[in-house]
């Protein structure tokens, strides 16, 4: 089973945080998806296995008019094998939800939201210079609830410097209160070449605190425990049954097709990306030329993403996944390597697997890096 990934590079206003690829204007969308449609149908055969999962993120999915997603729906389904119970996810900010579009979105065959949420506080979604307001955040959520969705993810941020511990909390408590079974939550943070990193460096914004960051993530991890909900990846949380499919393909290392503009794909042996230009990418596609780059992976790269992705998840690394991808004596060095977590609490042993413990969680990435061959 595979996933496909829809890159949608609009967005009516640019957050600050943000270092995606995306256009605030909208001259180019019409072009952008029909190059996409078309591009369907020049990469048909690069996964051949049945698909899943489908994602429509951004950008922002939800500002497409219905027949643009009529037409990339229409187009994905007449060439790509569908499973009948696919996981089809659409992004969408409060600001777009209405009734009448939660309707269309059931209708064309979507059954999960992710909405991206970030803050309930007023003061938050003005710092981050969001789209939306507070009260729009809320009642979006109701609607589509109302509206028959079920399968509801949202996003959060934390760690903002005027993010108090006690608004934290209560983000995590409305969340709760709303009945949303799924939350992703990240830590802010600053990227190079956004507007959040030219305003701290312009001393117009405050910097990050990586110790507040830390508190909050922990009274996350608490709050999620004490509310029933599986802290299944490093920044995704789930009630039972409500895990995101196609985000765990990824952390699974399944195949995927990513369509649009800076889009990625990977088929177990390669990894490749779309070029970052809307222009450009619709230009090359109307002359039947997908413009990507290509890179080949290694089998030290390959044992690396394993590491890195198989950490994050309450899996933990596998060691039998492990030694069939690296063979008996890179495992042994690894599970060597492993111990001085082991002796630190930082990661525990459950039967075949290594698993990060709750403070482990703080450090991811630098025991994972620690681990790479």
């Amino acid at each position: 089973m595979a996933g496909i990934y829809i890159h949608i590079p609009f967005c009516r206003k640019a957050c600050h945080y943000c270092n995606f690829h995306f256009s605030v204007s909208q001259k180019l969308l019409p072009q952008t998806i029909n190059a996409m449609a078309h591009e369907m149908i020049l990469r048909r055969d690069y996964l051949n296995e049945k698909i899943e999962t489908v994602y429509f993120g951004g950008g922002t999915p939800s500002l497409l008019h219905p027949d643009d997603i009529n037409l990339l729906m229409d187009k994905m389904f007449s060439i790509f094998d569908v499973v009948p119970d696919a996981e089809i996810t659409l992004e969408a900010n409060p600001d777009d939800i209405t009734a009448q579009k939660l309707l269309f979105w059931k209708s064309a065959g979507i059954n999960r939201l992710s909405i991206g949420t970030q803050s309930f506080s007023e003061a938050d979604l003005q710092w981050m210079n969001r789209a939306h307001n507070a009260q729009q955040a809320y009642k979006s959520i109701e609607l589509a609830v109302q509206t028959g969705f079920s399968n509801i993810s949202t996003d959060f941020i934390y760690g903002t410097p005027d993010l108090t511990n006690e608004q934290w909390l209560q983000n995590l408590e409305t969340a709760h209160e709303l009945n949303i079974p799924h939350l992703s939550c990240y830590a802010l943070t600053v990227e190079p070449n956004t507007a959040l990193k030219k305003m701290i460096d312009l001393q117009k914004k405050e910097d990050v605190d990586a110790e507040k960051q830390s508190i909050q993530f922990e009274l996350l991890m608490q709050w999620a425990a004490d509310k029933g909900y599986e802290h299944y990846e490093i920044s995704n949380f789930a009630k039972p049954g409500f895990r995101s499919r196609h985000n765990s393909s990824y952390w699974q290392g399944k195949q995927y097709l990513g369509l649009g503009p800076s889009a990625h794909s990977f088929n177990g042996n390669t990894r490749q990306w779309n070029i970052s230009n809307n222009a450009l990418y619709i230009e090359s596609i109307n002359k039947n030329i997908v413009p990507f780059e290509k890179e080949e992976l290694s089998s030290t790269q390959k044992i690396n993403e394993y590491l890195m992705t198989a950490l994050r998840t309450n899996e933990g690394i596998v060691l039998h996944h492990l030694e069939l991808l690296s063979g008996k004596e890179i495992t042994a060095g690894i599970i060597k390597d492993a111990n001085r977590f082991i002796r630190q609490h930082l990661l525990e042993r459950k039967n075949d697997a290594l698993i990060l413990t709750s403070k482990g969680k703080l450090f991811a990435d630098g025991i994972a890096a620690d681990l790479f061959r």
